[in-house]
């Protein structure tokens, strides 16, 4: 069951929009909620673990200035339940520990791959991973002590934290459950919920179909005990 968070008297204090786009084209914006949809989906069973997207994260009270709004973030540890920010002191100091970017033609490297990797290192996230659609780029940073380290080779990483796999596929990102399933888009999990029916109504129809040829020939299934 989802809870809803109650609010703090000091909500006012930090904004709950930095003012930006979820996204800045239907690219972007379906990888993040690829993203963030499959990993609901990985820990749909467990209770304390709350995954959210392009939500303000504020790691130090007060002072508001200090933020991010990862486009996906994982947090171990804590219920899931709807939030207006995520505000480390409330949260048993319990920092995000996974984040992910998807970068957009407006991003620059240097905000990626030096700001907010400074400060998703400062602020002790365990993982960073980066995925660049643009230039076909998936890079990756693991914590070791106080720094996050280049991972030197993302093709078939497995997180340590969320153990799913990451790959490209044909220039594209895919992730993969640890049963080897692929994430999926909404359309294309809803493709494969018409599929299943399609296929569950067929064999209907061959049973249908298999019965009534019995009644033909004078066999009355009714009495066997099926």
């Amino acid at each position: 069951m989802v809870q809803q968070l109650q609010p703090t008297t000091d909500d006012s204090f930090y904004p709950e929009s930095d003012g930006k786009p979820l996204a800045d084209n239907t690219l972007q914006f379906e990888l993040i909620t690829t993203i963030k949809s499959g990993l609901d989906l990985r820990f749909k069973d467990d209770p304390n673990v709350f995954v959210a997207g392009d939500l303000l994260w504020y790691p130090v009270q007060g002072q508001p200035k200090i933020n991010q709004a990862p486009d996906v973030m994982v947090v171990i540890g804590r219920p899931k339940g709807h939030r207006r920010s995520y505000k480390t002191w409330l949260e048993d100091n319990i920092n995000p520990q996974v984040v992910f970017e998807i970068a957009s033609h407006t991003n620059t490297i240097k905000e990626l791959e030096e700001d907010k990797l400074k400060f998703y290192q400062n602020h002790k996230v365990e993982e960073y991973y980066l995925y660049d659609p643009n230039r076909t780029t998936l890079k990756g940073w693991l914590r070791s002590g106080e720094t996050l380290e280049a991972i030197p080779q993302m093709l078939g990483w497995v997180s340590p934290g969320l153990g799913i796999t990451f790959e490209l596929v044909e220039s594209e990102l895919v992730l993969y459950y640890p049963d080897g399933e692929p994430f999926a888009s909404y359309l294309e999990i809803v493709e494969l919920k018409q599929q299943a029916e399609k296929a569950l109504e067929q064999e209907r129809s061959r049973m249908q179909s298999l019965l009534e040829q019995l009644r033909a020939k004078g066999i009355d299934p009714d009495d066997f005990d099926l």
